[in-house]
This record gives C-alpha cells, sequence and structure tokens, in this order.
C-alpha cells in the first residue's frame, strides 16, 4: 500500500510541475503585443570619426629607410632593400615644423628606421613616418 501512495503522489507531483512550466496563452499574446507597440532606439555610448587618410600626391612613392644622418634642413638615409643606395632629402614647408619637433625632443638618431614619402627623382621629402629612437 505504501508503494500505491509513493506512486500516486509522484504522479500528482510531475502533473503539477508540467502544468506550472507553461505560459498561459494570454501572457503569450500580451507579450507580444507588448513588443509590437513600442520599438526602442539603440543606445549610442560614443561616437566614432572616421579616420580619412591625407591625399597623396599623384606618382609619389614611398621609400623604406635607415637613418645615416638628420638635422633641421635635411636627412640622409639608406635603402632598407638596396643598402648601396644612399638618398638625401630636404624637407617640404609643411614638414619642418613637424621635423623642428621632433628635433626638440632628441631627433632621429642613426639606425632609425623611417618611411619617406618623394617624388620620383625629386630630393624634397613630403612626408615622414618612423619613430625616433631615444637619444643616449
Amino acid at each position: 500500500m505504501k508503494s500505491y501512495k509513493i506512486f500516486a503522489a509522484s504522479i500528482a507531483l510531475a502533473t503539477g510541475l508540467a502544468t506550472a512550466a507553461t505560459p498561459a496563452r494570454a501572457q503569450a499574446a500580451a507579450a507580444a503585443a507588448a513588443t509590437a507597440e513600442k520599438v526602442t532606439s539603440p543606445i549610442i555610448t560614443r561616437v566614432i570619426t572616421v579616420f580619412t587618410p591625407k591625399a597623396r600626391p599623384e606618382g609619389s612613392t614611398w621609400l623604406k629607410a635607415e637613418v645615416i644622418h638628420a638635422d633641421a634642413v635635411i636627412i640622409i638615409v639608406r635603402e632598407q632593400a638596396n643598402e648601396r643606395m644612399i638618398h638625401t632629402f630636404t624637407f617640404a614647408p609643411e614638414l619642418k615644423d613637424k621635423m623642428q619637433a621632433i628635433l626638440d625632443k632628441g631627433g632621429l638618431q642613426y639606425g632609425d628606421k623611417v618611411s619617406i614619402l618623394a617624388m620620383p627623382g625629386q630630393t624634397v621629402a613630403l612626408r615622414i613616418h618612423g619613430k625616433p629612437s631615444k637619444p643616449l
């Protein structure tokens, strides 16, 4: 008789759990209607500005090089692709202020890696990218 009571209790418990877990139809319809009525706008956390690179002059090329000497007027570099090729560049007017600021902080030292934007056959550096090493 005890097994019959245990069996009946377990059936009642299973039936109670099964009916309690299913949502009522009215709740599902109300939830669908509530989401259809209100549409929320996205939350903007920060604004990202689009980076537009500077326009490169037509026909210019980047030269990857190693600094031999650099001062306020010229930069002498050695090509990384051909170590026997040595180039001397003067600075474009808009580059002179940037180079003076670099020189005030210690300047470009021998062996620093730089990239120089210049027109083929000319000796004027339009832009220079590179990280100056710390002076001794």
